[in-house]
């Protein structure tokens, strides 16, 4: 009996080995279905939406190629598509996020019936842009296009039993917002989704997510580097970009949204937007505090901010009210003519002087007054008293031709100096004059008339 016992013995433990192993196997193939299923329950949805809105010329496309990791600045109307590529590093898990980027004319809004449908609006992601280097159409421009695609939300036909569960989502995102880790990690990661136990909530205040739109609302300010260039060249001046701020903050309340000032040409906060898109549409882990320090710098994300916090940047406004309004107070410069004029070359110096030396020489000479005048007192005779026998009678003086100087003028006075020297050189030579002279032959007629008369009382 004991050699049959002993073979019953091998033959039960190989029976229990071969059972171990099946079980075994099982296990492992339950564990990779389950991890397989776990895997794609987890990976990264698919036909999440972007859609951007801001002016013509305010760098919307500029800022979301840049995100994309393209260099190119193309620019297209109407209704311009991109993609940005999502990798989850945890799971080796990559998808594309869509990108629609509405022109900037209105004309062309009813184009978002081909990027917002009833079904995709859940997955969707609402950027307004604004210009910060045209401040003065910030709030107009965010008043615009949130009017735009709140009247888009509004043609959709989507049940209101969807749409108010949409609205508590928003709600609930913005009261659970607590400030994030210290640590900051190398890379987007996503956050657990472990229960935990439901955090306190705090009521909304009065001006918080009344205009709720059921998606996420991210305000982008860009070209922030401007801020530099209208304090030198627009006088603006800190309490400026504290009113601004504090009105853009307003506003973002409104729609419990968040809010960046990025700047393509500075490169600033480009990396921080892109990792707070990815964390607002596919829960990654976010841990950036908010940043409020610097002007052009700024970050606020949905849920951090309130009233009371907006109550500070008022402490540093003097010369206005937070309640007066913006355009009174943000105003466009005014526009500074250039005047472009036209380039002048100056001329050689020697090619100038020959110039004006050959148009001296083309002028006729003009004689002077003297001159002219001594002709006429040749033939008038010497100035002698008038009633003398045999003497022509002078009518007019020489000297009442010649005019008094103006003492207000030395060149005239030089100019009737040389009259002068003239009439008295004119005189000499009259005196010292040949015979023959009106001057001679008036007196040698005297003198024979006399002498006859002598001749004619002696006889």
């Amino acid at each position: 009996m004991a050699p049959v016992l002993e073979k019953q013995l091998p033959g039960a433990a190989g029976s229990g080995d071969n059972n171990n192993e099946d079980e075994e196997g099982q296990n492992l193939w339950s564990s990779i279905l389950s991890e397989v299923s776990t895997r794609s329950s987890s990976k990264l949805p698919s036909g999440k939406n972007i859609l951007v809105f801001g002016e013509d010329g305010s760098g919307k496309t500029t800022l979301m190629a840049k995100l994309q990791g393209a260099e190119h600045n193309k620019k297209g109307r109407g209704l311009e598509y991109l993609y940005l590529n999502v990798h989850d590093e945890d799971r080796d898990d990559l998808s594309r996020c869509n990108v629609w980027i509405l022109d900037g004319d209105l004309y062309h809004k009813g184009l978002l019936k081909f990027a917002v449908t009833a079904k995709s609006l859940p997955d969707c992601l609402a950027v307004f842009v604004a210009d910060m280097s045209r401040p003065w159409t910030i709030m107009e421009s965010l008043q615009k296009w949130a009017s735009v695609l709140r009247d888009h939300v509004d043609k959709l036909k989507i049940s209101p039993e969807d749409m108010r569960e949409m609205e508590k989502r928003m709600v609930k995102a913005f009261q659970e917002y607590t400030e994030p880790e210290d640590a900051i990690p190398s890379s987007p990661r996503r956050a657990p989704t472990s229960g935990e136990d439901e955090a306190i909530v705090l009521p909304l205040g009065d001006n918080v997510l009344t205009h709720n739109l059921g998606i996420p609302v991210l305000i982008v300010c860009t070209k922030c580097d401007a801020v530099s260039v209208l304090e030198k060249e627009h006088d603006f001046r800190e309490e400026h970009f504290d009113f601004i701020q504090s009105y853009i903050r307003r506003f973002c309340l409104q729609y419990g949204a968040g809010l960046i000032y990025t700047s393509v040409k500075e490169e600033k906060n480009l990396d921080l937007l892109y990792k707070y898109i990815v964390h607002k549409m596919y829960d990654f882990q976010f841990v950036t505090p908010a940043l409020v320090v610097e002007k052009d710098a700024v970050f606020i994300p949905s849920g951090w901010d309130n009233e009371k916090k907006i109550g500070i940047l008022h402490e540093n406004l003097t010369t206005i009210r937070p309640e007066d309004p913006f355009e009174d107070f943000v105003t466009k410069p005014p526009v500074r003519k250039l005047v472009h004029d036209k380039e002048i070359n100056a001329e050689d110096e020697q090619v100038f002087l020959m110039k004006q030396q050959s148009l001296l020489a083309k002028q006729p000479a003009t004689p002077t007054r003297g001159a002219t005048e001594s002709p006429g007192r040749t033939t008038s005779g010497s100035p002698r008293p008038a009633g003398r026998a045999g003497q022509p009678t002078i009518t007019s003086s020489p000297m009442a031709a010649v005019k008094k100087p103006d003492p207000n003028m030395k060149a005239a006075g030089a100019a009737n100096e040389g009259v002068l020297a003239n009439f008295f050189n004119s005189l000499l030579s009259k005196k010292t004059g040949a015979p023959g002279s009106p001057g001679s032959g008036a007196v040698g007629a005297g003198v024979q008339g006399s002498a006859k008369k002598t001749e004619a009382g002696f006889d």
